[in-house]
């Protein structure tokens, strides 16, 4: 009898241990991830090309720049006889407007009215012809585009997205 109550009292004890070891063990969180669309390789090689097209319907000389989300560089052209100055110009148009979330027309015109408080913060172009490129209320990307004047860049930007991005 002795032996029995032994084996049960051990049995117990294990029983007890791993109890609590499962109630002192952190539960695994259930994450809530998002879905967001992403820009595909097709999907830029498509806002290029009808960027390209409207550059050359007009006879700009352009560079176009397409980015992610974080303003990272996906595609990019720099069509015949455009200035080496627009290559820049149009990758930072492109960061600013996906980074920020809007257009930089916005920062442009902040600028020349009221305030150049904009001009010191780090990596933000103040030069209209960045367009967030917006679905489901998130941005995904951005275009940017230099060599004419702003609001021609701007105007290539904004058909090549509309050609491209259905709401």
């Amino acid at each position: 009898m002795p032996a029995t109550l032994a084996i049960l009292t051990r049995r117990l004890a294990t029983t007890l241990a791993l109890l609590a070891l499962t109630l002192a063990t952190p539960r695994v969180a259930t994450a809530q991830l998002a879905d967001t669309k992403a820009l595909t390789a097709g999907a830029v090689k498509a806002i290029l090309a009808h960027a390209e097209a409207a550059a050359k319907t007009n006879g700009w000389n352009l560079s176009i720049a397409v980015t992610d989300a974080a303003g990272d560089l996906l595609g990019f052209i720099k069509l015949d006889n455009a200035s080496t100055g627009s290559v820049q110009i149009s990758l930072g148009k492109a960061r600013t407007a996906a980074r920020f979330g809007r257009p930089t027309k916005v920062y442009a015109d902040r600028v020349l009215n009221d305030t150049l408080t904009f001009l010191s913060i780090e990596g933000l172009v103040t030069l209209q012809g960045g367009l967030p490129i917006v679905v489901g209320g998130r941005v995904i990307g951005a275009v940017g585009v230099s060599g004419a004047t702003s609001t021609q860049d701007e105007q290539v930007g904004a058909a090549a997205i509309a050609a491209v991005i259905r709401p």
